[in-house]
């Protein structure tokens, strides 16, 4: 019997739905940089169904291996790591940025090293495709505000964190659960590398913790050490209200806030922050304002001068006055 209009539109939209549904939840994703465990790692938990903590909705199909020769971290691992990409996941290896944009749909940019970092996102952003820069976003302040401006101006969806902004009290302690945070301390450890600001390539995750509670307005900072001399980093917000980094083993902090107090700054796996970049990546809509970005690496980066002045105190403002406004997000 013949299907009636009626019948073969509503067949004909159901397919359509259908075939989007499939492509919105098969996003084909690059990766740059094969230099640092996070690269096997999400792709891992997006790649392999059975994975503990598997995330659907992306799949990573091709990688550009990128590593720094001056990093041993960094180029030791690319050759191990590529082989785990290529025959563990069946990820296509290819030689320049540009040819992995024209394979993918959006983009991981996971160089261990955050000094590329701006080179590497040039041509994803004059590709337009949405892109998820790993920690630290970059080597230097400035070139944190230059990948901002480029990707405003693009008008290209960029979204950075550390996925320890994702664990749960953490995320709770900023949603207003112990009322207005008062004093919050959260530590992470600090090693250091000599060709980035001290805290830029580990203290980071520490300090995204921090601002995650905290949220921005930090005022100025001061850089000293604890009694075992461990980094210690203090920065002041408005109305008395403090927050400090602390270099420790592990991952903890505690908040205190105007309706009792919460342990916040644990590291809850990966999955939550793949989980959040696929989102971003499906909506457009970062997680974390560049904004609050900009202002942890001014943090970060305020520390090391609070550090070359004997701790005395730097306000971000001085900091921020090396980027010009109209960089600024």
């Amino acid at each position: 019997m013949p299907q009636s209009p009626v019948l073969r539109t509503v067949a004909l939209l159901v397919s359509v739905a259908s075939a989007w549904s499939a492509a919105a939840a098969d996003l084909r994703v690059g990766m740059i940089g094969l230099d640092t465990s996070h690269a096997t790692a999400f792709t891992d938990i997006l790649n392999n169904p059975n994975a503990k903590d598997h995330v659907s909705g992306a799949r990573v199909v091709a990688a550009f291996k990128g590593g720094s020769p001056d990093i041993e971290s960094s180029w030791s691992r690319v050759e191990e790591y590529t082989r785990v990409l290529r025959d563990k996941h069946g990820v296509a290896m290819v030689d320049s940025i540009e040819e992995l944009c024209r394979r993918v749909d959006v983009v991981f940019l996971e160089s261990v090293d955050g000094r590329p970092h701006l080179a590497q996102a040039r041509p994803v952003i004059a590709a337009r495709k949405p892109l998820f820069i790993d920690k630290p976003v970059a080597g230097t302040l400035a070139d944190a505000a230059e990948i901002f401006h480029l990707a405003r101006a693009a008008k290209v969806p960029v979204f950075t964190a550390s996925s320890l902004r994702f664990a749960t009290n953490t995320l709770a302690a900023r949603a207003g659960a112990i009322g207005v945070v008062t004093n919050v301390w959260c530590g992470s450890p600090a090693h250091l590398e000599p060709h980035h600001p001290d805290l830029f390539w580990y203290g980071v995750h520490g300090c995204e913790s921090l601002f995650t509670v905290m949220g921005t307005g930090c005022e100025r900072v001061k850089r000293g050490r604890t009694a075992t001399g461990a980094i210690e980093v203090t920065g002041y917000w408005p109305g008395g209200r403090t927050g400090t980094f602390r270099e420790i083993e592990g991952y903890s902090g505690m908040a205190e806030g105007t309706k009792g107090s919460l342990k916040v700054g644990a590291y809850e796996g990966y999955a939550p922050l793949v989980a959040a970049a696929i989102q971003f990546f499906q909506t457009g809509v970062s997680p974390v304002s560049p904004e609050e970005t900009l202002e942890i690496f001014a943090f970060m980066q305020a520390a090391d001068e609070s550090k070359r002045r004997d701790g005395a105190e730097v306000s971000l403002r001085e900091v921020l006055a090396a980027v010009p406004d109209w960089k600024r997000p």
